[in-house]
């Protein structure tokens, strides 16, 4: 699976862990590819730390493996508020005095300011690279989910909504997390919300889906060298 995370009980009364049922485990399969299908997907990735916390509001597109959205600060300075469009490799940010809630479809031309995706030692950067993991061209193997580790956690409503918590099998390759991923998935294996476990946070990163209406990720102006 694309990440991995460590967490205390959720407080959501559940009986697990238990091993899959194989229902279970073919949704669990399916989660990352479903995200892959819808082309692309609403998220809001909440980011702890130490000077405080980060939001990131955006817009994911799992083909082109490209998010597109904007950071506010919680508890902080401000100067990390504005927009922020990031690849597998890269980040761009573009700081905005008044950052508004939600990035313009458009994305501004000039202003914009480059730099490679950490692989560690940055809490935002993990996170940002943990969304774009979220999608798949494929399903995984449910046999293989359920012998590495995967079980089921418990049950809770996220927005109305009755999900299954299952907890993903161990990534040791994954840098900047520990331990396994936790996924609330509906009944046809779409996730609706991620935890993950990042080093020296001491709170997990939460990724939350379909929190605002998906808009299609459109390129950077040419001028600033942006896809």
């Amino acid at each position: 699976m694309a990440a991995a995370f460590l967490i205390g009980d959720d407080g959501s009364g559940s009986d697990g862990p238990r091993p899959l049922t194989a229902d279970e485990a073919s949704r669990l399969a399916m989660t990352r590819f479903r995200n892959y299908q819808a082309q692309g997907r609403a998220v809001t990735i909440t980011v702890p730390g130490t000077a405080g916390e980060l939001t990131v509001t955006a817009s994911v597109d799992y083909r082109r493996k490209v998010g597109y959205g904007v950071v506010h600060g919680t508890g902080r300075a401000r100067s990390s508020d504005g927009l922020i469009r990031w690849t597998p490799t890269s980040v761009r940010v573009r700081p905005m005095a008044d950052a508004p809630a939600h990035a313009p479809a458009s994305p501004p031309g000039p202003g914009w300011h480059e730099r490679p995706l950490l692989s560690s030692g940055s809490a935002l950067d993990t996170s940002l690279s943990i969304a774009l993991g979220l999608g798949g061209d494929r399903p995984d193997n449910a046999e293989l989910l359920a012998q590495n580790g995967a079980a089921w956690w418990g049950r809770e409503r996220v927005d109305g909504r009755r999900l299954d918590i299952m907890a993903g099998p161990s990534s040791p390759d994954r840098s900047g997390t520990a331990g396994n991923v936790r996924y609330w998935i509906d009944s046809q294996g779409t996730m609706y919300r991620v935890r993950v476990s990042v080093e020296s946070q001491p709170e997990p990163v939460v990724i939350d889906f379909g929190t605002h209406p998906y808009v299609p990720v459109k390129p950077l102006p040419t001028a600033t060298g942006g896809r």
